[in-house]
């Protein structure tokens, strides 16, 4: 625990003007921003006596290390880069709203030839206009069965809209009239694009326009005795009412507003916000946080509009804003939101009529979504908190480990020999700071040296982030960070599953899309554990303790979870601790050791399957994809590939002599000395295009592949 004032700056030192703050722990991490109209003013009020600062803001000052600020012109400049900076930097102290889940939206892709009008959820795109968000994807899917009548956009694929060119045929919906069909050139682009802007149009709220002109033309067809047509118009006309009717008027003067209503307590928050276009509400949407710092109302609202209007522009931010409290000073914030419109936005309270009851709506669900989210969660948190505290019982720690990283190997008989390193903070799994490895000191199968070379790279790279903030000194440890080797051009592996945009480094390491300087943002290995946890027993605890030791590190514990008895086994005791089968912290331990197994073993499947799916012709330098395929596409497969001349190789297109003479060295070394045969059947095996087996060599189409082994 830090003495603020250790790093309190001197009152002349702050400068009396707006600005943007941050406080850093010691590993340089921004850990909270803030903005002030006053710096020196607002700097003060975290700096005097402890007894009187709020618990959260007291823990904040104390976590941290120091301070430092940016001075801007304006309040509105301040704003703008408080968020931009949260998010960022992703400070742990500050307000962060979190959906439980990803709201889906209703989007037109006015950026293609041929708009689509499908459910997308995530980040917006430039290009698309959406309409939402909504509570489910099968509103949006009944609203545009509905408006498919009337406007008959595409909804396809983009594989569905080629083929169906490519034959001349149009889809189902094609030939029920529910899509203009522009595949098949039914309509033109131009008259497509006009039906997607109508579309548009109707979801903004501009509904009577286009059922007046309907009526009339159903009239006009009734005079002219067109029957028939004036049913098909009749039948458009109920469509776009029944679809305006999933949509009740809430405002009757047609009004396009933001209403945000705020529940809390003195721990959390939950906000509720009703998007109201044309007087009907449009879409819902609702976001909880912790109140880890002293917080009021209007801030609190402040913060979800930054979250809200923060990537937004024009129209997407509404006329309209109505809020149960203003933030303080209103100005500024006004002043970005009309910016981000480019146009007045005024930003108020209700008081009276139709508006103030449809905020005791929001009010209320905003209620229900707080209480609801305490009952979900009180027992959670009670329970991570129990099973961390029963961990530092049962292992003799100081305190109860907050961050927990664990270590598995996992690999096929010896072969594509991967670990993986999974982190769990406060109980729960941080994604983002999960690592893959590939072991790379030597060959084989060895479980111990494997574990031993991957905690030695893990806390060699700490080390050297240490040195590069200054942290650690010659000296200072027993083991001095070894310099790194010259790195390897590693083969980069499919990605088992999202995460933060993973890299992959020279030795390996797959180490996030973050700088590495000192900037507050998360470094690659920056952060140590409280505990290490490795897969396996007495063995690979030994291994683990004793790269530590090598790195002269001996303030980070170390325990193994053996899988067989569920036993915990420390570095150097004879005897393993076990826990009781209904501890709380022995089923954290085997969460953070499972996810470790799945993380490792989805890796060591992605490598092994791309080695599997290797050819010669991916050795050859500058040749892609799309020349690969051009070659087998010509020749019909790689055995005749491989006996064709240089001159015959020439006649695929885009092959030129040079690049030919190079695939056919390429191929003559990958030739196999005689034909694989089957040994089961005694039959000379054909080999698939492009496809190789696990020894390197051809395999026969949906021939299986006979080496098969144990993952561990």
């Amino acid at each position: 625990m830090a003495d603020p004032s250790s790093y309190r700056p001197k009152p002349g030192e702050i400068p009396d003007s707006p600005g943007v703050y941050r406080f850093r722990d010691e590993h340089r991490r921004v850990i909270y921003v803030g903005k002030a109209k006053s710096l020196r003013q607002r700097l003060a009020n975290y700096f005097q006596d402890l007894a009187g600062l709020h618990p959260r803001t007291r823990s904040m000052v104390t976590t941290a290390a120091s301070v430092e600020w940016t001075v801007v012109s304006t309040e509105v400049e301040a704003l703008q880069l408080e968020y931009s900076w949260i998010k960022e930097y992703d400070p742990r102290f500050n307000v962060k709203y979190r959906d439980d889940k990803s709201y889906p939206y209703l989007a037109v892709t006015m950026n293609e030839e041929y708009p689509r009008v499908q459910v997308m959820r995530g980040h917006k795109k430039k290009g698309v206009r959406y309409f939402g968000p909504y509570a489910h994807a099968w509103a949006i899917r009944d609203t545009v069965d509905l408006l498919l009548r009337v406007f008959p956009v595409r909804t396809c694929s983009a594989g569905v809209f080629k083929n169906a060119a490519r034959t001349g045929r149009p889809c189902l919906l094609g030939y029920i009239g529910k899509c203009s069909a522009p595949c098949v050139d039914r309509i033109s682009a131009e008259e497509h694009r006009e039906l997607a802007d109508e579309f548009c149009d109707f979801m903004t709220g501009r509904t009577n326009t286009y059922i007046r002109r309907l009526e009339r033309q159903m009239a006009e067809a009734a005079d002219e005795m067109e029957y028939e047509r004036a049913a098909r118009l009749r039948d458009d006309i109920g469509a776009l009412k029944k679809a305006m009717e999933k949509n009740a008027v809430v405002l009757a003067d047609a009004t396009d507003a933001d209403l945000i209503a705020v529940a809390e307590d003195e721990l959390e928050a939950a906000v509720q916000i009703f998007h109201v276009r044309g007087g009907r509400v449009r879409g819902q949407r609702g976001w909880v946080t912790d109140k880890v710092e002293e917080i009021t109302t209007g801030a609190l609202v402040e913060h979800a509009l930054q979250q809200l209007y923060g990537e937004e522009t024009g129209d997407a931010v509404p006329k309209e804003v109505l809020v149960p409290a203003l933030p303080d000073p209103l100005e500024p914030v006004q002043e970005w939101l009309t910016g981000r419109r480019g146009s007045g936005v005024s930003l108020r309270i209700p008081q009276r009529g139709d508006k103030k009851a449809l905020m005791e709506t929001v009010q209320r669900n905003a209620q229900q979504a707080l209480v609801l989210h305490k009952t979900k969660r009180a027992s959670d948190l009670t329970t991570r908190s129990r099973a961390l505290e029963e961990i530092a019982d049962a292992l003799e720690l100081d305190s109860a480990p907050l961050r927990i990283e664990c270590y598995d190997i996992s690999h096929l008989q010896g072969d594509d020999v991967v670990a993986s390193m999974v982190v769990f903070e406060d109980g729960l799994a941080r994604k983002s700071e999960y690592r893959r490895f590939q072991i790379k000191g030597f060959a084989g199968q060895d479980d111990v040296r494997s574990m031993h070379e991957v905690i030695t790279r893990r806390f060699r790279r700490y080390l050297a982030e240490k040195e590069k903030t200054g942290e650690w000194t010659d000296g200072e440890n027993a083991g001095t960070p070894e310099t790194p080797e010259t790195p390897e051009t590693p083969e980069t592996p499919e990605a088992p599953e999202a995460l933060d945009t993973p890299e992959i480094d020279g030795r390996g390491e797959i180490v996030g899309s973050g700088p590495t300087e000192d900037d507050g943002r998360p470094r690659k290995f920056a952060y140590p554990p409280q505990l290490v946890v490795v897969d396996g027993g007495a063995p690979q605890v030994a291994a683990a303790r004793r790269a530590l030791d090598e790195l002269g590190i001996d303030d980070i514990a170390v325990c193994g979870l053996a899988k067989r008895l569920e036993e915990v086994w420390l570095p150097g005791d004879d005897d393993p601790v076990v826990l009781p089968r209904t501890s709380e912290g022995l089923y954290l331990l085997q969460r953070v050791r499972d996810e470790a197994h799945r993380f490792a073993i989805t890796y060591q499947r992605a490598k092994r399957s791309k080695r599997f799916r290797s050819s010669p012709l991916d050795d050859v330098p500058g040749l892609g994809d799309a020349r690969k395929q051009a070659l087998l596409k010509h020749f019909g497969s790689l055995k005749k590939l491989r006996s064709a001349t240089i001159d015959q190789i020439c006649e695929v297109p885009g092959i030129g002599r040079k690049t030919a003479e190079t695939i056919a060295v390429a191929l003559a070394r990958s030739a196999p000395a005689a034909p694989a045969v089957n040994t089961a059947t005694g039959e000379i095996m054909e080999e698939e295009p492009g496809t190789m087996g696990s020894s390197g060599e051809p395999v026969a189409a949906g021939a299986p592949d006979e080496r098969r082994g144990q993952e561990t």
